[in-house]
């Protein structure tokens, strides 16, 4: 097991955590209720993001940071076309929701 990110707060960990199981990459987070005990602790305690099996850790970092990316590029994305399908499909999804297919990376 090795760390792989450490998250501003619980929710941020939560979505990495989800978004990594849904591409099949096991993990766990640490320190996620930490921020119970502000001021009996050092300030620069967050929750961190553990990959379970080693050997799933360079394809995990690849994801965090594509979805990093992709995250501060959400909302100028708009409505996207499904390669897979041909649907449509509403800002608000990275994935289609006909197929599964992700939304393409931005140029």
């Amino acid at each position: 097991m090795q760390q792989l990110y450490q998250a501003r707060d619980r929710i941020e960990a939560q979505i990495l955590h989800d978004f990594l199981d849904r591409h099949l990459i096991e993990t766990t987070i640490l320190g996620d209720y930490l921020s119970g005990a502000i001021g009996e602790l050092p300030a620069d305690i967050y929750p961190t993001l553990w990959v379970i099996y080693d050997g799933d850790l360079d394809r995990a970092r690849e994801l965090v940071a594509r979805f990093l990316r992709g995250s501060e590029h959400r909302g100028e994305l708009g409505s996207w076309t499904c390669e897979s399908c041909g649907e449509t499909v509403s800002e608000g999804f990275d994935l289609c929701w006909r197929c599964g297919q992700e939304r393409p990376a931005p140029a």
